[in-house]
């Protein structure tokens, strides 16, 4: 049985392309991976470019420009608001604290004492 990154804690399960040309950055990915993005529907309304690599979302681009450019990297959790807060503890800096997206879950992200950036992740349960 495999178990999917997006319920097991510590797994990495979501990349986001954060860059000053989200339109650019997307169209470069399509052509040079090959990658289907496809509008992934929010419901606030929006939609969020999505990566399938087949069928399956595996990422996406932040659809507002960013200043700096770069990937990050979702890490599925147990509990966002005690794994930041050990974070911190740590010694880690808080780079946006723990908020919940509908339909999606709670996130947040930091800076490691070392100077990555990290995001962590709990998925909201889907309705069975």
């Amino acid at each position: 049985m495999t178990t999917s990154p997006m319920a097991t804690h510590g797994a990495p399960s979501w990349i986001e392309h954060c860059g000053a040309d989200p339109a650019a950055a997307r169209g470069f990915y399509e052509k040079v991976l090959g990658w289907a993005v496809t509008e992934l529907p929010m419901q606030d309304g929006s939609s969020y470019p999505g990566i399938l690599v087949g069928e399956a979302p595996v990422g996406g681009f932040r659809p507002h420009p960013a200043k700096d450019g770069g990937w990050m990297i979702f890490i599925t959790v147990d509990n966002v608001d005690s794994r930041y807060a050990a974070a911190l503890e740590a010694g880690a800096k808080g780079l946006s604290e723990p908020t919940s997206i509908p339909g999606v879950g709670r996130m947040a992200t930091i800076s490691d004492p070392f100077g990555a950036a990290i995001a962590f992740i709990t998925y909201e349960k889907k309705a069975s």
